[in-house]
């Protein structure tokens, strides 16, 4: 990493003073250096970066050798499509270990056809590829798993046992990867549909809730798509505990997918997003893969503007919401810390050792004492409501005792008023289902009139009416006048005709239906409703909503991974993080001493 260190910082004052080495007098027209003037430059540079002239002349021609060859690899690749790959060979496969190998190929080939290439060139019998921190696959051509132009690829050597035995497992593997992120996926879709009409101690019901876990109004699509989201990045928190971190990845970079579909000003509201760019980033420098960095720090950027509108500038909103914002803390020591690490591979010691500053400084306030989490647990307290009772409370031992106590209670508060409410709803739509109307579509009706067990009954009624209206006399309620006068009120043909329909031609009340629809009346609506008056769960039920054994199976498989404290994300013990700081002091006290 301090070879890197040093490329960035000589690649960074080259940029600043415009030099271009692979352009005379740095480089002649034999593509051989110029010696007078790089040797001037080694001399110029070496102080300002704390090395000896010689050493930052083999940087500098390293550099100027790489420009060289990418400049004649850009052009053959723009004249004949032929790339030029960098090959990170093992270190017994070099004849000289400080020599870089390169190998040019088209990139519409099989990756087998490459792996071929390379066990015959270089004597190889068995070879697997990394690039990014990724294990590339035989099935699919080079480019369609991100091989580039220049693209560095590492080859590791496997033996005629490990061969075996990898494609086993590379099979097993992929199986095993699929097969999570699909049952994943539909465990959660069949929760994301669930509106909380079945029976609260026998079916599970996810409810999305603020930071305080009060539940939120969200439109049905956007609160699909972010259970989804949730869900994926639950069981990638769950797989990165494991220290599994690539398939971790996989999920987390699925649930990036899905927060993707919803709206920028939910995403405001909640900080979900923030915290899974943090996840992603975290998996990256986990794996090593360095070279997913570009990325690493866009993603670090919207984390920042994620909390920055979630939490208030100085964190004032999370303030007025919770009372305290000690536990949000260890989020943002793991932000500067990142940062800070992309800082110093960049070259930019300086930006790195005020990151790492922040880090350490939140690092002494945020690591707890030993004997006051033992007096937190000895009172029946957990290890985790100790560290997060702590953090809250600055350290003080008798604050965090009286704060786990009020967090207990008010957990316990929010658990029973929610199940009240779900209890109410299911006596509301029994009580509907007893008047002849079907559970589904009572519980549609209870949703659209927020509850009200009379405006729902009212919704029914009118929608019974209008079907039979609509069977007896369908004509009379599209009549020209009545459709024009919804169409003068600034509503859409199609939606106006079957509003009339549905209200039986009554233009008050297809008025109020498109208005309490948005203008848009939805298939859900314009289905006949049933009048069966049965209560048990049957076909009439929504089918995401079956509690056949493979269903039941796959949610509890899924509600595994997410964890019963909403506060979860927040319980860092800092072992891996005190571990990276490390690191990075070792890092930058080298640089430090070098200068």
């Amino acid at each position: 990493m301090a070879e890197q260190n040093t490329e960035a910082k000589l690649k960074n004052l080259l940029k600043q003073e415009k030099i271009q080495l692979w352009n005379p007098p740095y480089t002649d027209d034999d593509n051989q250096p110029g010696q007078q003037h790089m040797q001037e430059l080694a001399n110029r540079y070496a102080p300002l970066l704390g090395l000896s002239a010689p050493e930052v002349g083999v940087a500098l021609e390293l550099i100027r050798v790489l420009a060289v060859k990418r400049g004649k690899g850009n052009k053959m690749f723009r004249e004949t499509n032929v790339a030029t790959l960098e090959l990170l060979l093992p270190r017994d496969s070099k004849k000289d270990p400080k020599a870089k190998t390169y190998l040019e190929t088209r990139l519409d080939v099989s990756l087998q056809q490459l792996m071929d290439r390379i066990a015959e060139e270089f004597g190889l019998k068995h070879v697997k590829l990394i690039l990014n921190g990724k294990t590339l696959s035989g099935d699919q051509p080079l480019d369609q798993q991100g091989v580039k132009n220049h693209s560095k690829v590492m080859v590791l050597k496997v033996s005629d046992a490990e061969w075996k035995q990898q494609l086993m497992e590379d099979e097993e593997k992929k199986k095993n990867q699929n097969e999570s992120i699909q049952r994943t996926q539909k465990g959660f879709q069949i929760l994301s549909e669930r509106d909380g009409s079945e029976d609260p101690d026998t079916t599970p019901f996810l409810e999305i809730g603020d930071q305080k876990g009060n539940p939120l109004n969200i439109p049905h699509k956007e609160k699909k798509a972010l259970i989804l989201a949730m869900g994926f990045h639950e069981k990638g928190r769950s797989l990165m505990k494991k220290k599994q971190y690539e398939n971790a990845l996989c999920h987390l970079l699925q649930a990036d997918q899905q927060f993707s579909q919803c709206g920028s000003a939910l995403l405001a509201s909640v900080d979900n997003f923030a915290v899974l760019q943090l996840d992603i980033v975290w998996c990256y420098q986990a794996l090593e893969a360095l070279s997913c960095l570009e990325d690493g720090r866009s993603r670090l950027q919207r984390a920042e503007e994620c909390f920055l509108k979630c939490y208030g500038e100085q964190q004032q909103r999370l303030l007025r919401i919770k009372g305290n914002t000690g536990r949000e803390d260890v989020l943002f020591l793991r932000l500067y810390l990142l940062q800070s690490l992309i800082f110093y591979i960049e070259g930019d010691d300086r930006q790195a050792r005020i990151q790492l500053s922040r880090v350490e400084s939140l690092y002494s306030r945020l690591v707890l004492d030993s004997e006051k989490m033992a007096q937190l647990m000895s009172l029946g307290f957990t290890d985790r409501e100790a560290r997060l009772g702590l953090r809250a409370c600055q350290g003080d031992l008798q604050e965090a005792a009286i704060h786990i106590s009020n967090r207990r209670q008010e957990r316990e508060d929010l658990k029973q008023r929610e199940r009240q409410r779900r209890r109410t709803r299911m006596e509301a739509i029994s009580t509907l289902s007893e008047l002849g109307f079907s559970r589904r579509d009572a519980a549609r009706a209870l949703h659209h009139a927020h509850g009200d067990v009379d405006k729902a009954y009212g919704i029914l009624l009118d929608s019974s009416q209008a079907t039979q209206a609509s069977n007896n006399n369908s004509e009379s309620a599209l009549s020209p006048d009545k459709v024009q006068q919804l169409l003068y009120l600034g509503f859409e043909r199609v939606s106006s005709e079957a509003a009339l329909r549905l209200t039986g031609g009554d233009v008050q009340s297809a008025t109020q239906l498109l208005l309490d629809n948005q203008g848009f009346i939805s298939a859900e609506l314009l289905s006949p409703p049933s009048t069966s008056s049965s209560s048990s769960p049957s076909s009439e039920e929504p089918s995401t909503s079956s509690t056949c054994p493979e269903d039941t199976e796959l949610v509890n498989e899924v509600l595994e991974d997410i964890s019963h404290h909403e506060e979860d994300y927040l319980d860092l013990t800092l072992e891996e993080e005190s571990e990276l700081i490390a690191a990075m002091k070792t890092y930058l006290s080298r640089e430090a001493t070098l200068s």
